[in-house]
């Protein structure tokens, strides 16, 4: 995990800098990240959310978990997680951030190649006083809760033969097994 560690210097929120960076983190975007702004590989839309949820964790002095999609050049991406704690030195408030990178994906996706942009799909504070909760993946949709095509109310079997046939249409389950001869039998 310590490969995946660094420290933000963020007296200036807007202008936070790498202080200290895991040789991990350096492999993954492919140069040392030591004294380079922490914004310079977010994509610009990223950049100005991310610098007001910096402001905003280091007053509220809570941590903060950010969810972003990294690429490389060529398009291959992973997911990563991001937590910055701010850090305080004595009385006074914060203006570090402890943070961390863990790559939730396979990295396979990324051939070796070093990341290009990142992109915050979300973020969240951490707060002490709510639960910790332990979630399992969401269910898969239902697909009861699908909205259904106006042109397509019912299943269609579609046969492959050697020569075209006209469409057949079924009344039931059974008829269609019936013509098929598929040795299926559903009871009376």
């Amino acid at each position: 995990m310590l490969a995946y560690t660094f420290i933000l210097e963020a007296s200036d929120a807007a202008r936070p800098v790498y202080r200290l960076a895991g040789t991990g983190l350096c492999e993954r975007f492919g140069a040392e990240l030591k004294a380079t702004n922490f914004l310079a590989h977010w994509e610009a839309q990223s950049r100005g959310v991310l610098a007001s949820l910096l402001a905003q964790s280091l007053m509220l002095k809570q941590p903060i978990c950010l969810s972003s999609i990294a690429a490389t050049a060529g398009c291959g991406m992973v997911e990563f997680e991001t937590i910055l704690a701010p850090v305080t030195f004595g009385a006074g408030e914060p203006t570090r951030f402890l943070g961390m990178v863990q790559i939730l994906t396979d990295v396979s996706a990324l051939a070796g190649k070093p990341i290009a942009f990142e992109r915050l799909v979300g973020s969240q504070l951490v707060r002490e006083d709510e639960p910790f909760s332990v979630s399992d993946t969401p269910p898969p949709p239902s697909f009861l809760d699908m909205p259904s095509h106006p042109r397509a109310p019912h299943l269609r079997l579609v046969v492959s033969r050697d020569r075209p046939s006209k469409a057949m249409h079924f009344d039931s389950l059974r008829e269609m097994l019936d013509v098929f001869g598929t040795g299926i039998s559903l009871g009376a």
